[in-house]
């Protein structure tokens, strides 16, 4: 099964769920995480289960980061609101720089989440790679 991080600022909340709606069969036998608010609007939305973590700045970001950094994350929608400063803006950094370092597709816009549904390789079993950061990880030990 696969699992969809969805994330939205408040300026993009809305979006987001007219964009969950309209694409509403897609997510059937998806596993769903969110950020706070975003998770209670979509659950309610969609009239299912949405694991509802805590409200971005007060740690959800990290959560699903933490996640990602896990391997439990197979794709990322976050519509922030690129107009609007945000007091978690490092935060919001970190969470799209993790997508990019497991390499998860990420979706920071309507548009590219539109090309990702429609991509024929959700049709499709498509095994991502997943960099080998082996030699990173064993940098500092020292030998025996």
């Amino acid at each position: 099964m696969k699992t969809i991080a969805l994330v939205a600022h408040d300026g993009k909340k809305q979006e987001l769920l007219q964009w969950v709606q309209a694409h509403a069969d897609f997510f059937v036998g998806k596993q769903l995480y969110a950020t706070g608010t975003t998770g209670a609007l979509l659950a309610e939305s969609l009239g299912r289960e949405v694991h509802c973590l805590a409200s971005g700045p007060l740690g959800g970001d990290q959560q699903i980061g933490a996640l990602i950094a896990e391997q439990q994350v197979d794709w990322l929608v976050f519509f922030w609101d690129p107009l609007s400063s945000q007091p978690h803006d490092p935060d919001v950094k970190a969470l799209i720089r993790l997508a990019v370092v497991w390499n998860i597709p990420v979706a920071c816009n309507r548009a590219t989440a539109d090309f990702i549904v429609h991509s024929s390789l959700l049709q499709q079993d498509y095994q991502r790679s997943v960099p080998d950061f082996s030699q990173h990880q064993n940098r500092f030990k020292t030998a025996t």
